[in-house]
């Protein structure tokens, strides 16, 4: 099992080397500049301290650069750090809702992908941009302006089943969340019916996800300051992206947020209608807003997280690995990092 880190923040890269060395094995770094430090930035000097760890952008929003801006970066990084370099790629919830547009649609999103793929292969690729279409390529590789020798996976996130049959089809893995993305069952379905249509094996599939798992201590309770304070941030990024989807799209929300979704709803309208998107997006994946605390509660906890003695969630993680995920990945509050990396190490990591 493989052991991803999410984290972009420049002036605490201790907290990567210090990940690197406890074992986890990718770091992801996100894409959106309004929130985190500049992605590009952030990997190259991830690249100069780290020493094995793989490092990617995870992931990348397409409508923040072209193509073949992001296959050049990704391309180039690949120089500092041969062999350990990957890219995952994302419609863009909230780095582009931040900007006040919406994701990138699914076709978009396809078009997109294969030219960085075909880029990233040493290949001619398609480029449509502005309604033209043009074929391009990589020149002056073999002067060594960019390294292609080494591969570089590329991963496509998906949370629903076209996203992930996508991924199935055209892409070496699939990041996704669980239970965002469904249960393990379905998201292996979907992409094995995106695989099927473009008559591809999966052996060697790299199927990664979010999975949050809360260990409680002797006698704690579910809902207990520190467990909210840990993965109260991931269920409020959860509840975040579905709102937007609901108020964009009029999806249901997941099984997951019904317990609370008519309250949250009710709470999030009656913001001021020009600050919503900002002020729900603040605190991103970093800390629990406090006026959104009353939010996570135990119910949506025991629904969202995987919650046990050590000994009850260790036996999950191996159940995962033998349905075939190849990567458990962490994207730990701001406040509580470090001391989750220690935790999750000596929990997890440790025991297998």
């Amino acid at each position: 099992m493989e052991f991803g880190l999410t984290w972009a923040k420049l002036d605490e890269m201790q907290y990567v080397t210090q990940a690197e060395k406890l074992g986890f094995t990718h770091l992801w770094v996100t894409d959106s500049g309004l929130i985190r430090s500049d992605a590009f930035v952030f990997l190259t000097v991830a690249a100069q301290q780290t020493r094995s760890m793989k490092l990617g952008m995870g992931v990348a929003v397409p409508g923040l650069r072209l193509a073949p801006t992001l296959a050049a970066g990704m391309a180039t990084l690949n120089m500092i750090a041969p062999g350990r370099c990957f890219v995952a790629l994302g419609t863009g919830n909230t780095g582009m809702r931040l900007l006040g547009r919406k994701p990138m649609t699914l076709q978009r999103f396809e078009t997109y992908a294969r030219t960085v793929r075909d880029l990233l292969d040493g290949k001619d690729a398609q480029h449509e941009h502005n309604g033209e279409k043009h074929t391009i390529r990589f020149m002056l590789t073999e002067k060594g302006y960019r390294n292609l020798r080494d591969p570089i996976p590329m991963y496509l996130a998906g949370y629903g089943p076209k996203a992930q049959a996508l991924a199935g089809e055209i892409a070496d893995g699939l990041t996704t969340n669980i239970p965002r993305g469904g249960t393990l069952d379905q998201i292996l379905a979907n992409v094995r019916k995106g695989a099927e249509r473009n008559a591809r094996p999966l052996d060697d599939f790299h199927l990664s996800v979010r999975v949050n798992f809360a260990v409680l201590e002797p006698g704690e309770a579910v809902d207990s300051e520190r467990i909210v304070n840990e993965f109260g941030p991931a269920i409020t990024t959860a509840l975040h992206s579905s709102m937007d989807r609901h108020l964009e799209y009029g999806e249901d929300p997941p099984e997951f947020l019904r317990p609370i979704w008519k309250d949250y709803l009710e709470f999030h309208m009656a913001r001021p209608a020009a600050e919503r998107q900002k002020m729900m997006h603040e605190s991103h994946n970093a800390y629990v807003a406090p006026d959104e605390r009353r939010f996570v509660t135990p119910e949506v906890i025991k629904r969202f997280c995987i919650v046990g003695q050590p000994a009850e969630v260790l036996e999950q993680v191996r159940e995962l690995e033998r349905k075939g995920v190849r990567q458990l990945m962490c994207n730990f509050p701001l406040e509580r990092g470090y001391q989750m990396v220690r935790d999750y190490a000596s929990n997890i990591i440790q025991k297998l």
